[in-house]
């Protein structure tokens, strides 16, 4: 035991002194503990308001603790502090917008993250992601020829719908270095279809990688594990950089949006990434506004829409999304509220990705959600839009749990397990909507 405390020690004292800045100082030094930042965290508001899931009380109960102490903690000390930053936090930020003193309590739980990522304390699920991806450049281990075998598999799927359609592959110098996340070629293959469908309704000069780089997830982000995401981002950026591409157009997933556009730079020591990235919602409404895609026929059933927090508190594409919505659904009602001021799905931030041991805790963290979604049905939505992999992840498992409504494939009107983005008599009518859940 004592042999143990005794690294704990060490590594904690080494991270503060090497990594914990300014910024550290402050934020800690900062806090009142006014509890302003309480009434903004979904797993506060959840758990009958326990103070323990008070944004403020975790940072003291992980990062206060451990400085506190000096690094003299326990392992079992460790794996409660572990627990807290990895399952009750989605390090969304919504706290911070609410605290007087914008204090990022996002930044706090990595740093605390990122002690447990040195010391070797990581929930095993997320950790095998983060080494599936470090072994063969792609969380789902997908094998190089079977890459290829699903691009043109989905290639001849399309030309049923699209004669001459293609995925163009290898092509230097296209416009668009499309990429996506390995749970797309894995369990979702059809997205990478349905997006070669709008490229070619747009007309679009576009390309995907054949060689490691292609897939843009990032779960080492979450981990703590800077040295792996510097690695991971740097043959991401390379692929499109090698193909002399001129931006990374990404696909529907907020996690990986914030790694390749925000923190993969910065873990590079870059200032900004060396080529534009544009999230898909940007891209669709790019598409929309310049009358390169246009809509013959409306979504008819009410929607209304789950702002991700990666790409809208992280990104301000709120009103884009909304651009894209109002211009191919007749009937839109927003969440309340919305937004910034969204809740989390409480599957972000590498929650989700901690696998079946964190499950319930994650879904009854979130009947805040569950009240949100609800009332905008008791308004008439029927559909909840939601584009991010994981959002659509976490809001299933909210909507079955707490019985809100019956999940319901609208294309098939059977259940579906999968993430579908819409598009629909596709020749005339096309929807880039990501539309997943139906209510009945």
């Amino acid at each position: 035991m004592r042999r143990h405390k005794q690294k704990i020690a060490a590594v904690v004292g080494k991270m503060l002194k090497s990594e914990g800045g300014a910024r550290l100082k402050t934020y800690m030094n900062t806090c009142m503990n006014c509890g302003l930042c309480s009434e903004a965290c979904h797993h506060y508001l959840s758990n009958d308001r326990n103070p323990r899931y008070a944004p403020a009380a975790k940072v003291r109960q992980t990062l206060g603790e451990i400085i506190r102490k000096k690094g003299k903690i326990d392992p079992q000390t460790l794996k409660s502090v572990c627990e807290i930053a990895f399952t009750e936090c989605n390090l969304c930020r919504r706290c911070m917008m609410y605290c007087p003193f914008g204090i990022d309590v996002a930044y706090l739980m990595l740093f605390v993250r990122r002690i447990c990522h040195k010391l070797g304390v990581v929930p095993q699920y997320i950790q095998d992601t983060a080494h599936s991806h470090s072994a063969t450049m792609n969380q789902m281990w997908v094998q190089e020829d079977e890459w290829i075998d699903t691009l043109q598999w989905q290639e001849e799927e399309a030309r049923d719908e699209f004669p001459g359609i293609r995925i163009p592959l290898e092509k230097e110098g296209a416009d668009i270095f499309y990429s996506v996340i390995g749970p797309e070629p894995k369990f979702r293959a059809q997205l990478i279809y349905q997006m070669a469908a709008i490229m070619h309704a747009a007309g679009a000069d576009w390309t995907m990688s054949v060689f490691p780089g292609w897939d843009n997830s990032d779960m080492a982000m979450y981990t703590g594990d800077a040295e792996l995401t510097a690695r991971l981002k740097k043959v991401h950026f390379e692929s499109a950089i090698r193909l002399k591409n001129k931006r990374i157009v990404m696909g529907e997933c907020g996690h990986a949006f914030r790694s390749v556009h925000d923190v993969g730079n910065r873990s590079l020591g870059w200032k900004t990434p060396p080529i534009p990235v544009v999230h898909a919602v940007a891209f669709y409404d790019e598409l929309l506004q310049n009358g390169r895609l246009t809509i013959s026929k409306k979504f008819d059933k009410p929607v209304t829409l789950h702002d991700p927090c990666n790409i809208v508190r992280g990104r301000g594409l709120h009103e884009q999304a909304r651009n894209v919505i109002r211009q191919s659904c007749d009937t839109f009602i927003e969440l309340e509220p919305n937004r910034e001021h969204n809740y989390c799905c409480c599957a972000g931030g590498g929650v989700i990705n901690c696998g079946p041991p964190y499950k319930n805790k994650r879904v009854t963290s979130n009947s805040v959600k569950a009240d949100q979604l609800a009332a905008a049905r008791d308004k008439g939505a029927e559909v909840v839009i939601a584009p991010c992999h994981n959002c659509h992840g976490g809001l299933e498992d909210i909507i079955n749990y707490y019985a809100v409504s019956a999940t319901t494939c609208m294309r098939t009107g059977g259940n579906c397990p999968m993430w579908i983005p819409w598009v629909w008599n596709a020749r005339n009518v096309i929807c880039p909507t990501p539309i997943r859940t139906g209510w009945t």
